[in-house]
């Protein structure tokens, strides 16, 4: 007998398989059954490729979004200057520098947001690697067993 923690085995319950499941099969049977699991595994492969396609297509609409919000805030920048021109700050300073310094500190937050946005855009890689992982391990499997 063998105790493995919880449960005692007796080696008596153990079963052997002496047989292979494919005994009995013809050749034809067999190569038709590797093709089955062959074109199941591509098919399986593809819809892999396409989810994780999927993927990186919303990490990239997430990128645009926020280049997006940065042109959106450089605008804002822009209204700011007009609008600090029109009301300014004229007890403190001059209207014009009023004006000017409220623009250009909401132009550079906008351009913050803009490159932050398009430094996600260059790093991200659009190669489906998690498919290409799995079809060469597939490739190594399917050469195991052939060989």
């Amino acid at each position: 007998m063998l105790d493995n923690g919880d449960t005692v085995v007796r080696s008596s319950d153990r079963q052997q398989w002496t047989w292979s499941e494919n005994e009995g099969r013809s050749l034809g049977d067999l190569v038709s059954g590797v093709t089955n699991d062959l074109a199941t595994l591509m098919r399986q492969e593809i819809q892999l490729a396409r989810a994780e396609t999927m993927e990186k297509v919303s990490e990239a609409t997430q990128s645009i979004v926020w280049i997006v919000a940065g042109g959106l805030v450089a605008y804002a920048g822009v209204i700011g200057l007009l609008i600090a021109a029109i009301v300014g700050l004229a007890t403190f300073m001059p209207l014009w520098l009023s004006a000017l310094i409220v623009g250009v500190v909401v132009i550079i937050v906008g351009a913050i947001l803009i490159q932050s946005g398009r430094s996600r855009l260059q790093n991200m890689n659009v190669v489906p690697e998690k498919t290409i992982a799995s079809i060469q391990e597939d490739a190594a499997l399917v050469k195991e067993k052939v060989s």
